[in-house]
């Protein structure tokens, strides 16, 4: 009887262990060559306009890593702390338009996350989940000015991020959000297939990888698990060496609100969520519907004529962000 159980004890951690290593060995990154082309929009990334002249700020990491982010204060000393949270594949330099518009508003703090260009760390990779709030509250920590309002803002996969920020640990170091075509989990009805277009996921990988982090294992978390469809010009262009292509296991969990995004958004404080209505990733109509329900504290806004990239340097979006923060 003993060695029965013993028996079907072996087979079962055999069964455990075998079949998420498979899933994960069966598959693995491709060319960014081979990527299909998405139906996102560059044109608003690559236009010429107005941009603030942003100085790079340092801050140590409580592992002791420099984290970076641009910087643009304001002359007056009763503005908030507005910190910027960039989309997935980019850095905090996506925010040079959108802070000249704010400009005096707020002290901007551009952020440069972990795993991205001017960020510590590897490509694509942090060292842990819930890193990158870590190093959010360490920015806000040492940028925060004694009694001053802090506003976390995230465009697409860093709204996620600020969705997740507020349902974490560190969410009472925020007093306001403002959300720009926020990404909030693969399977809400806000996301549409493949973020249309944009991400190439690896869900084989990710399925054995989530069923090793539910044993406790984490040894592979380094793996990539999403890559991005940057278009060849940008890839092979001046700034090519600015993307990130791709993301480890950890980095896009960390980047995403938990599995129940909608208790991480629940636990928003005031925020401002602003979306174009041609947005090719999400589904503009479908945040309010989605988020009412679990926060009243939301004010929703679809622009006309505004894309998934567009919403960020789109002038209504300046304008909604300075009546929010004043």
């Amino acid at each position: 009887m003993f060695l029965s159980i013993l028996k079907f004890l072996l087979i079962s951690i055999a069964i455990t262990a075998i079949i998420p290593i498979v899933l994960i060995l069966s598959q693995r990154p491709v060319d960014p060559e081979e990527l299909p082309a998405g139906k996102m929009s560059f044109d608003d990334v690559t236009a010429d306009r107005p941009r603030a002249e942003m100085v790079l700020d340092q801050v140590e990491a409580r592992d002791g890593e420099t984290l970076s982010a641009w910087s643009l204060p304001a002359s007056r000393q009763d503005v908030p702390l507005l910190v910027m949270v960039h989309g997935s594949g980019w850095h905090g330099g996506q925010f040079a338009g959108l802070a000249a518009r704010l400009e005096g508003a707020a002290d901007v703090l551009a952020v440069n996350l972990r795993g991205h260009f001017n960020g510590p760390g590897a490509r694509g990779d942090i060292a842990y989940m819930g890193q990158l709030e870590d190093d959010l509250a360490d920015l806000i920590a040492a940028k925060r000015k004694p009694g001053q309002e802090v506003v976390l803002l995230g465009h697409s996969s860093g709204g996620g991020l600020v969705v997740r920020f507020a349902g974490g640990a560190h969410g009472g170091m925020i007093d306001k959000a403002v959300l720009l075509a926020p990404f909030l989990k693969h399977n809400a009805p806000t996301t549409r297939a493949k973020s249309g277009g944009w991400a190439h996921v690896l869900l084989r990988r990710i399925i054995g990888l989530s069923m090793l982090n539910t044993a406790g294992i984490h040894a592979l978390d380094h793996l990539t698990v999403i890559q991005f469809a940057m278009p060849k010009a940008i890839r092979e262009g001046e700034r090519g060496n600015e993307a990130t292509l791709a993301y480890s296991w950890r980095l896009n969990q960390s980047y995403a609100p938990r599995g129940d995004y909608l208790a991480d958004a629940a636990a928003l404080p005031e925020f401002l969520l602003v979306v174009g209505k041609d947005d090719e990733s999400f589904v503009a109509q479908g945040y309010e519907p989605l988020l009412a329900p679990v926060n009243d504290s939301g004010q929703y806004h679809v622009l006309d004529g505004v894309t998934h990239l567009g919403v960020v340097d789109a002038a209504r979006t300046a304008e909604l962000i300075r009546g929010f923060l004043s």
